[in-house]
């Protein structure tokens, strides 16, 4: 597999779950991978480690992307250690879903500064590394952008937000040859979605049920529209919102 042959890569939030799917499946067709992470180390370890024995590159660096200076340090790492990146998977997330009542000023800017603040200083920083070729850049946004549910105001909003700032950089950027797009996950099985209780819940079953393809996806699913989306294949498709949902309304 060659598809990202020669491709430098930046995976954000790579620790686990969809970012750590994306990673693997980056490397597995060529790019050098640096896998980003906050604070687990073990998990970004253990992404590298896979990459390594099937025979790849990668390396694990620490940064929170909602601090200007890590996102820097991040990309310097990256160049010293990779090369110059290209790529960019804007993957770094969190989330907490409280309903109205409950809502905090300190968790709406523990929201916003990772899920909107982080892409945008990520983005930055790669626009200022990507050469004359120019990269591509994927954010990770959510269904949860177009759809309402209950007690995500703040998520939902967060992704929203991201969406739109696809839409700004994709128009902004298009001069200096980088590609900026949305990748839009719907239900997807992760340590998280595990850890929330989802999995197994009548919320899953809800999904399902209402998921045309009758399941609902795994990390690969999304990855392989990540690898699309970060290859020449992709090069006429940008501003762009892609949905990974097996066509949940």
């Amino acid at each position: 597999m060659s598809k990202l042959k020669g491709k430098v890569a930046v995976v954000t939030g790579a620790s686990k779950g969809i970012g750590a799917g994306i990673a693997r499946a980056l490397a597995a067709e060529g790019a050098a991978v640096a896998v980003n992470y906050a604070s687990s180390r073990a998990g970004a370890d253990k992404v590298v480690a896979d990459i390594e024995k099937a025979g790849g590159k990668a390396v694990a660096i620490q940064g929170d992307m909602s601090k200007i200076d890590d996102v820097t340090r991040l990309f310097a790492e990256t160049k010293q250690a990779l090369g110059t990146p290209n790529v960019l998977v804007n993957n770094a997330g969190v989330y907490q879903f409280d309903a109205l009542e409950n809502v905090k000023p300190d968790e709406f800017h523990r929201q916003f500064n990772t899920n909107v603040l982080g892409p945008i200083l990520a983005a930055k920083e790669a626009a200022v590394y990507f050469g004359e070729d120019g990269g591509s850049i994927i954010n990770v946004s959510s269904v949860v952008s177009t759809r309402a549910f209950p007690q995500s105001v703040v998520y939902s909003a967060t992704k929203g937000a991201l969406d739109s700032v696809t839409r700004v950089l994709a128009a902004e950027l298009g001069s200096k040859n980088i590609r900026v797009n949305t990748l839009a996950p719907g239900m997807i099985e992760t340590e998280g979605t595990h850890a929330a209780g989802v999995i197994g819940s009548d919320f899953e079953a809800q999904a399902k049920a209402s998921t045309p393809l009758g399941r609902i996806g795994q990390p690969d699913d999304i990855a392989k529209i990540a690898i699309f989306l970060a290859s020449d294949e992709s090069g006429w498709v940008t501003g762009e919102r892609i949905e990974g949902a097996g066509g949940y309304p």
